[in-house]
């Protein structure tokens, strides 16, 4: 999907114009990751790209789309460029060593604790 949304439209409220373009875009990302996943593949990765114009977008996350879109409406921009593309991804093993601490079952009330 490669395209440039207009922000305000003639007759229409621009909240409703805003929710309907974000819409679209969720629309486009569910309708992609439905698509079969190539053998070798684990899951549909997305390269992002945002802007004003087409030629002013820099990659951004996927999920940061949503707060940028936000972010221009709110500065009272006329028009924003998005592209998504998917692509084939392949999950990497974390390290052996390597664990997530938010994760490791332990809370931060149980750090302080003395016995």
């Amino acid at each position: 999907m490669r395209k440039t949304y207009p922000l305000h439209v003639e007759g229409k409220n621009p909240d409703r114009v805003l929710e309907a373009i974000k819409h679209d875009i969720r629309k486009y990302i569910k309708r992609e990751r439905r698509r079969d996943i190539p053998a070798g593949a684990d899951f549909w990765d997305f390269d992002c790209q945002f802007g004003a114009t087409k030629e002013a977008a820099t990659v951004v996350h996927l999920s940061a789309l949503t707060g940028l879109i936000n972010g221009v409406a709110a500065e009272g921009g006329q028009q924003f460029y998005v592209e998504i593309l998917a692509k084939p991804g392949k999950r990497t093993a974390r390290p052996a060593g390597e664990h997530d601490d938010a994760n490791d079952g332990m809370g931060a009330e149980d750090d302080d604790s003395e016995d």
